[in-house]
C-alpha cells in the first residue's frame, strides 16, 4: 500500500495547482507572537490555585512568577485565597529578588478587587511600595495565561510525589519543584529551551519603583489620600470619581462636605468637585463636553505641609 500524503502537503500540491484559495484569515500559530515584558522584575504575575491535602481538606497554593524570565519567584501554601496569604507570598519574593514594577493578578477579592471599587489589603501593601497593581479584565483568564500554564505544570510534578498531610509538607514538595522548574528544567515558552534562571540572569533586572511618599505630618482631620487610577477615577464609598487619566499613579487627597467630594492633588490645588449622586450609582464622570479645552481653572484651598 502506497504512503498516503499529508493533508498539509495536499493543501500545498492544491494551492500550487491553483484549484484551492488561500484563507489569510486563518493565521498559523507560529504568527502570533505573545507579549512579554522586556526585564526581570518589570511585571510580577501572582496567582492562587486550589490543591487537596489527604482526607479531603482543601488547601491555596499562592504561585508568583516573573513574566519576562518565567522564574518561579516564590511560592507560599495557604488554608484558603486570603490576602494574608496574598501579602505572605509577595513578601516572600521581594526579599528573594527585590520590588517589581507591576504586579498582575486577577480580579478577586484577595488580590486585586479594585474593580469592584474596593481597595483591597495586597494593594494598598503593594502600591505602599510604589509597584502597580494591575489586573486582567473580567472573564478573561488568558491574561494570566502564564501563571495558569504554571499551575498545570506544577500539578503535573506533585501527581508523581506522595500526597501531602499537612501545609509543611506540601510547602516543602513545592519548594522542591520550583528548585528544579528554576534551575534544572527547559523551558517551551523561553528562546532556546532555556531554563527561567538562565533567562533571569541573562537580562538586567529593572530599576524598583519608588515607594509612595508617607506625608510629613499627619493629614487634617477629615482627609483622605489616595491614588488615581488607570482609568483616571478615584474611588469612595464605593463609588468611582473621575479626576483624569493624565493624573494616572498621582496621589490625590479627598475631602468629603455634605454637598459634595472634594478632590486636590498634592500641592493643595482642587482638581475636581464632585456633588453626591444619586444612591445606587456607581460611576461620576467629570460632565464636561469632549473635544477642545481651555485651561482649567482651580484654586488652592487645602495647606498640604
Amino acid at each position: 500500500m502506497e504512503p498516503v500524503p499529508a493533508v498539509s502537503s495536499l493543501a500545498r500540491i492544491f494551492r500550487d495547482a491553483g484549484v484551492a484559495r488561500l484563507e489569510p484569515k486563518k493565521k498559523p500559530r507560529a504568527s502570533y507572537r505573545r507579549f512579554v515584558y522586556p526585564a526581570p522584575n518589570a511585571c510580577w504575575q501572582l496567582d492562587g490555585t486550589e490543591y487537596v491535602l489527604t482526607g479531603g481538606r482543601k488547601c491555596v497554593i499562592f504561585q508568583l512568577i516573573d513574566d519576562h524570565s518565567r522564574l518561579a519567584v516564590a511560592t507560599h501554601v495557604a488554608w484558603g485565597e486570603t490576602s494574608a496569604g496574598a501579602i505572605a507570598v509577595v513578601s516572600k519574593g521581594i526579599a528573594a529578588h527585590g520590588v517589581p514594577q507591576r504586579l498582575l493578578s486577577d480580579n478577586g477579592a484577595a488580590l486585586n478587587p479594585s474593580r469592584r471599587g474596593v481597595l483591597g489589603q495586597l494593594v494598598a501593601y503593594v502600591t505602599s511600595l510604589g509597584v502597580e497593581p494591575i489586573t486582567g479584565k473580567p472573564y478573561k483568564p488568558t491574561t494570566q495565561g502564564k501563571n495558569e500554564r504554571f499551575h498545570q505544570t506544577l500539578f503535573r510534578f506533585l501527581d508523581k510525589q506522595p500526597l501531602a498531610e499537612t501545609l509543611e509538607q506540601l510547602q516543602e514538595q513545592i519548594d522542591r519543584f520550583d528548585e528544579i522548574y528554576n534551575n534544572d528544567r527547559p523551558h517551551q515558552g523561553l528562546p532556546g529551551r532555556i531554563t527561567p534562571q538562565r533567562a533571569w540572569d541573562a537580562t538586567p533586572k529593572v530599576e524598583p519603583p519608588r515607594p509612595t511618599p508617607r506625608p510629613a505630618q499627619p493629614l487634617p482631620d477629615g482627609v483622605r489620600m489616595t491614588r488615581v487610577r488607570d482609568n483616571g477615577t478615584v474611588s469612595l464609598r464605593g463609588i468611582r470619581f473621575h479626576v483624569s487619566r493624565t493624573l494616572f499613579g498621582t496621589l490625590a487627597y479627598l475631602i468629603e462636605t455634605e454637598a459634595s467630594l472634594l478632590v486636590f492633588d498634592d500641592q493643595g490645588t482642587l482638581l475636581i468637585e464632585h456633588p453626591w449622586p444619586d444612591p445606587g450609582t456607581k460611576y461620576v464622570g467629570s460632565g464636561r463636553p469632549k473635544g477642545p479645552r481651555g485651561p482649567r481653572k482651580t484654586s488652592r484651598v487645602l495647606p498640604m505641609s
